[in-house]
């Protein structure tokens, strides 16, 4: 009974503004002195009809009559916007936003942001082609989602084979192994000068994660050679302390960066 008294009281309060705006019409009709003013009337008058008929989905109204309009009823919700009166219909029927599908993306992208995090400050200079206006966090988020998520199982994961950790113009690191030693992780690599764009001046760039959170890094110049070493330094580290491990070049300026190179470690 409520619910329909409000609807009812709204669509009186619609019709009467109607009405008061035909009434003032209609009188500068009577009143016109000339015939093309007489005309224009008309057709603003047949407008307004036109709009009384239309009142389904939102309306506008300011008059003495209705006043300040604020809150809800039924099925609408009014509001003052601009000093207008405002009449907005609300969805009864809203679609549930929790399917299996949306919950895995929400997830997939909580996962991104927490690993994104989790390598600090050390990617923000990892991505020197992004736009001015965008982030290292949303390229970095846009590069990998979802192509670095592994939806394979009960819950998202992770494919660290697939996830970017930088990019660039530069060609990658060609890695040939990484080995744990006594001393840390030993990293063995072509230096592959013959390649245009790349120097022996460039900065090699090998860093990880642990399964505690620990980065370790390690850099050094490319050099001359045509196989070269680095060490990440980390005594009595083993391969399955290891979350990840990358490696990737950069310009003697820092300007220039290449892709990141994924490296499995044994």
């Amino acid at each position: 009974m409520q619910d329909d008294a409000g609807r009812c009281k709204t669509h009186i309060y619609c019709i009467i503004a109607c009405f008061q705006v035909l009434f003032f019409m209609k009188t500068r009709c009577i009143f016109a002195s000339s015939t093309v003013e007489k005309v224009d009337v008309r057709l603003k008058t047949e407008l307004i009809y036109s709009l009384i008929l239309k009142i389904t989905i939102m309306s506008r109204s300011q008059n003495p009559m209705t006043g300040h309009m604020t809150g809800s009823m039924a099925n609408f919700t009014t509001y003052t916007c601009h000093g207008q009166n405002v009449i907005a219909s609300k969805a009864f029927n809203k679609k549930d936003a929790n399917t299996v599908s949306q919950i895995a993306q929400r997830a997939s992208f909580k996962l991104m942001l927490k690993e994104y995090r989790s390598f600090g400050g050390i990617l923000r200079k990892n991505f020197p082609d992004k736009l001015i206006t965008e982030s290292a966090y949303n390229f970095f988020m846009r590069i990998n989602l979802p192509e670095a998520i592994n939806k394979s199982g009960a819950v998202p994961v992770i494919d660290y084979s697939k996830l970017q950790v930088s990019k660039g113009g530069l060609p990658p690191v060609k890695v040939l192994s990484a080995v744990v030693g006594t001393s840390g992780i030993t990293l063995s690599f072509k230096s592959n000068l013959s390649i245009a764009y790349v120097s022996e001046t460039d900065q090699i760039v090998a860093f990880g994660k642990t399964k505690d959170g620990e980065l370790i890094i390690a850099r050094q110049v490319r050099g001359s050679q045509q196989l070269s070493t680095i060490l990440i330094p980390y005594a009595g580290i083993s391969a399955d302390d290891m979350v990840c491990c990358y490696m990737l070049a950069t310009s003697e300026d820092g300007k220039q960066v290449s892709d990141s190179t994924y490296v499995v470690v044994v």
